[in-house]
């Protein structure tokens, strides 16, 4: 429908400068009377059907370009969510922010109004140079002379535009992605005292954003100084040749002003094409963006045959599994422990050791390279991954928390749980009691990542998530790391409740939170270098117990007495 209004809107176009000619050469160079009344009642009709034909055509257009920017940002949101977690360990997260606003808002400025104009433009030019050919072909070759001379600007200026707007969208994504951080990070930029250097860095990004615009806008506004100057000189030639041919006797006046008006009309489409044709790059430039994020490979779906698990008792075993992360160096190496259905497995080591990368592997967020691990018997990959990651929860040591009332973020771990059992685990979680004091209790509303309550309240919020979820496995990564001493009573208590009669995985740096764990595995580049319980790695004298020991020398160290009469 918008094809056919847009062919109509040009075919009226067209009829109308036609029938002003016909008026002049019937009614007002041989002085007719007879049918000049029908003549203005049909030219009025023409311009009345040519805005009509406008405005439906704009108006189903914009519903067009609304229902395919939703599609295109509804598809992109979605595939956020199937590609795997390393697509976004090695990206910003507002440069990705990037592209579904400024991007595709690119995309949808085109789509509202360039993708009529430029459509339009094609029929009008085709039908223009028709009706010009058939009026007169000598003027119409008078009128084509500048068409070398538009070809040959719209192609020197836009070989420039392109490649403009593609560095404008690209320093675009970079700035936002650096906002974000820096938004994100302003509580440790305030603290190293680091604000002069992040607006000199943020100015110098946005002047390299500043500049690919400033030229790209400033050869793009050539096209039209370019075109007036064209239109201006194919309407003085027109009306040159045509007055000397009139003369002669060779055109009537009625044809020259059709000419007149139709060389304008040439002009015009090309003028509108070329303009068209820089917002038509700077969508392109947005929507390759797009479409390079859509491209990317999802998670790998689960193999044939996989299959779902309700319940899993929880026994794990790693046989000689080796992963690296595209590297030549490997993570991992030759990986063999087993871990028995309710054990409590500490990972202990050096940062860089690959205790998280265990972690990452055993969640399926990552493949690894060579090996098998084993969930009740089952080699991992017969089990679908939403199926397992839901027998998983994690306590991680930066707890997130969203946007909404506490009762939302505790229900995010089991979406039907009712109020009741959302707040019997903020009980078990011992989160209930500062939850109470609160002034709106379970109903209080938190902002985005939980700020206006303490670390330890937001990971005991996260514990009480985990409970609601009970899951079969759980892995605690660093959960108590940055809590003070009281609060770390309450979680670690939480914690022992919440493990009880689970598999869990333990990622410490601090060792007395894992002395009654079953079996502590000490993780040295990748490799395990000692396994057994806490009494038995210290009764080995080995790297666990040299470093549990300075641990406790350091501890002592740290509290010193006041000098006497201070």
């Amino acid at each position: 429908m918008v094809l056919l209004m847009v062919a109509a809107s040009s075919a009226l176009g067209l009829l109308g400068p036609y029938m002003i000619g016909m008026a002049i050469d019937d009614y007002i160079v041989e002085g007719k009377s007879n049918g000049l009344f029908t003549l203005l009642a049909g030219l009025t009709a023409v311009y009345l059907l040519h805005s009509l034909a406008l405005w439906l055509q704009n108006f189903w257009m914009i519903g067009i370009a609304q229902s395919t920017i939703y599609r295109m940002r509804s598809l992109l949101f979605q595939h956020f969510h199937s590609l795997p977690i390393h697509f976004f360990d090695k990206r910003q997260h507002g440069e990705l922010m990037s592209r579904v606003t400024n991007d595709i808002e690119n995309v949808s400025t085109t789509l509202n109004s360039s993708i009529i104009q430029i459509i339009s433009s094609v029929l009008t030019l085709i039908g223009t140079i028709a009706v010009m050919l058939w009026l007169s072909p000598l003027l119409t070759l008078v009128t084509l002379t500048i068409v070398p001379l538009m070809f040959f600007g719209m192609k020197w200026i836009t070989g420039r535009t392109g490649r403009l707007y593609k560095e404008q969208q690209l320093n675009l994504g970079e700035l936002n992605g650096y906002i974000e951080e820096t938004i994100s990070g302003q509580r440790i930029i305030k603290t190293f005292s680091q604000e002069h250097r992040v607006v000199g860095e943020f100015l110098q990004k946005s002047e390299r954003l500043k500049q690919a615009g400033y030229w790209a806008q400033t050869y793009a506004g050539f096209i039209p100084k370019l075109m007036t100057v064209l239109n201006n000189l194919s309407f003085a030639i027109v009306a040159a040749v045509g007055g000397i041919l009139a003369l002669n006797g060779s055109i009537s006046i009625g044809i020259i002003v059709v000419f007149t008006e139709y060389s304008r009309q040439f002009t015009r489409p090309l003028n509108d094409l070329s303009n068209q044709f820089n917002t038509l790059l700077s969508a392109v430039a947005g929507a390759n963006r797009v479409f390079a994020i859509l491209d990317e490979e999802e998670e790998s779906s689960d193999e044939k045959g996989a299959k779902s698990v309700s319940l899993l008792k929880g026994e794990v075993e790693f046989k000689k599994v080796t992963f690296s992360y595209g590297q030549e160096t490997d993570v991992v190496s030759g990986l063999n422990f087993r871990v028995a259905p309710g054990e409590t497995v500490a990972l202990v080591g050096p940062t860089g050791a690959g205790k998280t990368t265990i972690i990452n592997l055993l969640s399926r967020f990552y493949e690894p390279d060579d090996g098998t691990i084993l969930m009740d018997g089952y080699e991992l990959s017969r089990i679908k991954r939403n199926s397992l990651r839901k027998q998983m929860a994690f306590v991680l040591q930066d707890s997130y928390l969203f946007q909404g009332t506490i009762r939302e973020n505790i229900r995010y771990g089991r979406l039907d749980a009712d109020n009741e059992e959302v707040e019997e685990a903020a009980k078990l979680a011992n989160a209930d009691s500062f939850i109470m004091r609160l002034p709106q209790g379970y109903d209080t509303l938190l902002d985005q990542e939980g700020s206006g309550i303490s670390q330890g309240q937001r990971q005991l919020l996260s514990i009480a998530r985990a409970i609601l979820t009970d899951p079969s496995i759980l892995i605690l990564d660093e959960a108590t790391s940055s809590i003070d001493t009281i609060t770390e009573l309450k979680i670690q208590e939480a914690l022992q409740r919440l493990m009880k009669g689970r598999t869990s995985f333990i990622i410490a740096h601090r060792l007395n939170t894992i002395q009654q764990a079953d079996q502590i595995l000490v993780i040295e580049e990748g490799k395990i270098i000692e396994k057994g319980s806490h009494k038995e790695l210290l009764n080995q004298k080995g790297f666990y117990s040299e470093l549990f020991n300075s641990q406790l020398k350091g501890n002592a160290n740290s509290f010193v007495p006041s000098p006497e009469g201070s």
